[in-house]
């Protein structure tokens, strides 16, 4: 399977939760530009099986055959080329991706590894569960993680003084929306990691407060258990929670 990403670029992209989100303003032109001819393009021309994954202007599409893969990039440019859209140059890439990748990458691209990829905040890359079959395997991407920790702790200096319980409920509520979208299948070390450096962060923030601080990491472990969710998995395996239909043939694993 070979992997093409691509983020249409007319007008630079949108973060996640912006204000102006990409869903109300381009899905209706890239569902024409792009999955209604997705869909006819690989019930005319593809030999073998093509996924496609959408999100506002992010997608990936995935290919059985490289052949394809190859073939389709240029035929894709065309076509967001006259709604004049683009591919972003440094976000568009064709990779080995899939049961067969660890082996081909070594074979053919002298490789150690496959290649991995970025989508939707986490880095995904070829796995294998605990039968030894493969599997996708997803982590939240490192910048991602970097970034908030860093609005976290820029905040716990604006509220330094504040009251415990209010840091608390606050601190609550900010690991409660980042499990809420990073705890999937496989990410449970990301997810540890993020809660233990948010009550270090914390940790720090209160003994800031006063020179003369008795606060000890024993005590800061007590009152982190009270107010800081434990990590764990919230959401299923994508195959339980999605019934997709590949060409209406196969079920997407």
């Amino acid at each position: 399977m070979v992997d093409l990403l691509g983020h249409e670029a007319g007008n630079g992209g949108y973060g996640q939760g912006h204000t102006c989100t990409p869903p109300r303003q381009h899905s209706p032109l890239l569902h024409y530009a792009l999955d209604l001819w997705v869909q006819r393009w690989r019930t005319r021309y593809a030999r073998g099986d093509v996924i496609i994954v959408r999100w506002a202007d992010d997608f990936v599409v995935g290919f059985q055959y490289e052949a394809e893969g190859r073939g389709f990039q240029p035929r894709l440019c065309a076509r967001l080329g006259k709604f004049g859209l683009t591919l972003h140059p440094e976000k568009t890439r064709l990779i080995r991706f899939g049961r067969f990748a660890k082996h081909d990458a070594k074979r053919l691209d002298g490789q150690r590894k496959p290649a991995t990829f970025s989508f939707l905040g986490f880095a995904h890359f070829c796995g294998v569960n605990r039968n030894g079959k493969f599997q996708v395997e997803r982590r939240t991407m490192s910048k991602r993680l970097t970034a908030k920790l860093k609005s976290v702790k820029a905040e716990l200096r604006k509220r330094m003084h504040h009251d415990l319980v209010e840091q608390g409920r606050w601190l609550q509520a900010v690991v409660r929306g980042y499990f809420r979208y990073h705890a999937i299948p496989g990410n449970w070390n990301a997810l540890g990691r993020f809660r233990t450096q948010i009550a270090r962060l914390w940790f720090r923030s209160l003994r800031r407060r006063s020179q003369n601080s008795t606060l000890t990491w024993s005590r800061m472990s007590a009152i982190a258990a009270r107010w800081l969710p434990p990590a764990r998995i919230l959401h299923p395996y994508p195959e339980q929670r999605l019934h997709a239909i590949i060409r209406g043939r196969s079920p997407v694993r």
